[in-house]
Parts: structure tokens; sequence; C-alpha cells
């Protein structure tokens, strides 16, 4: 079964380049969200194994974002991403539940291999 992947960020460049990246190394994306609310919504419908989350959203910081899905789906694995230099939030998102993250500007192998990793953590490792 593939893995079902939400992609959340405000940057519509960063959604479509994360997007095509995932599916064309053969995870299915379930949904896009632009900002936290929308995040929240996609979420809660289609329940993905896995959400990349970008740290500054323009309702909201990624970090009430990871929270409020912690708190809904404890199950799902999020992944920060995060430009350089906010490694205070990453270390708090970490604290927060994150499984991972990942630094823009990003390259496609690192992407795949923090993903691929992220969900190969069995829930005894996370918890």
């Amino acid at each position: 079964m593939k893995n079902r992947i939400l992609i959340v960020d405000d940057s519509f460049y960063m959604r479509t380049m994360l997007k095509n990246m995932l599916t064309d190394a053969g995870y299915d994306v379930v949904g896009e969200a632009a900002n936290g609310q929308q995040a929240r919504e996609m979420a809660t419908e289609t329940k993905p194994d896995l959400i990349t989350l970008d740290v500054i959203l323009p309702d909201n910081t990624g970090l009430e974002v990871l929270k409020d899905i912690r708190q809904e789906l404890p199950e799902v694995k999020i992944v920060m991403c995060s430009a350089v230099g906010q490694e205070i939030i990453v270390n708090e998102a970490l604290e927060s539940g994150a499984s991972a993250y990942i630094v823009k500007p990003f390259s496609e192998d690192k992407v795949l291999e923090i993903v691929s990793t992220t969900l190969q953590q069995s829930d005894e490792a996370s918890s």
C-alpha cells in the first residue's frame, strides 16, 4: 500500500516541488494545505501517514498546527520543513512530537531519505 502524505506549506512553489518529488517516488499525496486551518481540516479528513509541515504559516506557526494535529491524530508522522536559522523552533517541534525536520533549501535525495526513514520508524521508536 502506498504511503499517504499531506503537504503543508504556504508557498505554492514549495508544495508543487514536494508533491512532484513525492509522487515520482511512488507516494500518494492526498492533499496540499496553504495554511494552518486547511492543514488541520485536511489532516482530519485524509488521515495521512505523514505530513510535511512548514514552520511558518500565514495564520499560525507550524508548532501550533503540529500540537493540534498530534492531539487529533497521535499516530501520524510529521516532518517539519524550516528555513535555515530556525533551530530553536525545530528543537521545540521535535520536543512537541515532530518525527524529523528538513531544512530549506533541500535536495530531493534528502527529502526522500527523511520521508522514507520517518515512515519506517516503528511507533515504539516515536513514543
